[in-house]
Formats: structure tokens, C-alpha cells, sequence
């Protein structure tokens, strides 16, 4: 796996931050209230402490807050997959001495993966043999 290295020193986020970075990268930029809201179908959760987590972020700089309006719409400042890659392969390299192949077989060891997932990853992988 790759180095997990950022080139613009962006932390990588907690599990706090990643729930409000799903919710962003789902429905683009929002409001505190939208997230709020949002995370509120999933757990209870106060709206000062949604305000304060995304007031954090953005001074982190895992969020940017565009104050043009009256309200303020928070973005992420990555994209849902460079940040997705980079937690991955902290995962892997951490986990997995950096072998994709171990993390691999742990994952389709699982019994919870269905046949229909094991056609499609074998769809994948003779997808990646064709095109080496």
C-alpha cells in the first residue's frame, strides 16, 4: 500500500467528524442545522455540539465555511475518495503490515459475504488480470 503521507497536512478525521463527512459528502455543502438534522435520524445529538465539532474541523482545515450568506455552508475539503484512500491504506499498513492481499483474504473469510458479492469481485479482479 501507499504511503499514508498528505501532501497538505490535513489530519485524518475522527469518527466524530467522519459521521459529519458522510452526511456532507452525500448532500453537498450544508448547514450546521442540515447536519444536525441528519445526524439526528441516526442518534441524538445536540445541536451546539454539531456546531462545535464543524466550527473544529473547518480550523483543522477538514472544512471550509463560506460566511457570502446569512448562513454559513461548511464543504469538505476533500473528496470523499482521496479521503476514503488514505484512511484505508492507514488501515492496511497499520493492520495488515501494508498487504492488501492479508486484508483481502480477512474480508473474504467473512461468512457474511454473499455469493452475489463474490461474483462481483471476481467480475473485478478479471477486469484488473485483462487489463495488465
Amino acid at each position: 500500500m501507499k504511503s499514508t503521507s498528505k501532501a497538505n497536512n490535513i489530519p485524518d478525521p475522527t469518527k466524530a467528524e467522519l459521521e459529519i463527512l458522510q452526511v456532507l459528502w452525500e448532500f453537498g455543502p450544508s448547514t450546521v442545522r442540515f447536519v444536525n438534522d441528519k445526524l439526528n435520524e441516526q442518534r441524538d445529538v445536540n445541536y451546539t455540539s454539531t456546531l462545535k465539532q464543524m466550527q473544529i474541523m473547518a480550523e483543522k482545515g477538514i472544512l471550509k465555511r463560506d460566511e457570502s450568506q446569512m448562513k454559513h455552508i461548511y464543504i469538505p475539503v476533500e473528496a470523499e475518495q482521496k479521503t476514503k484512500g488514505q484512511l484505508l491504506d492507514r488501515f492496511v499498513n497499520t493492520l495488515y503490515k501494508g498487504s492488501a492481499s492479508q486484508l483481502m483474504m480477512q474480508l473474504l473469510g467473512n461468512e457474511q459475504t454473499s455469493k452475489d458479492e463474490l461474483d462481483e469481485i471476481k467480475k473485478m479482479l478479471d477486469q484488473l488480470t485483462d487489463k495488465k
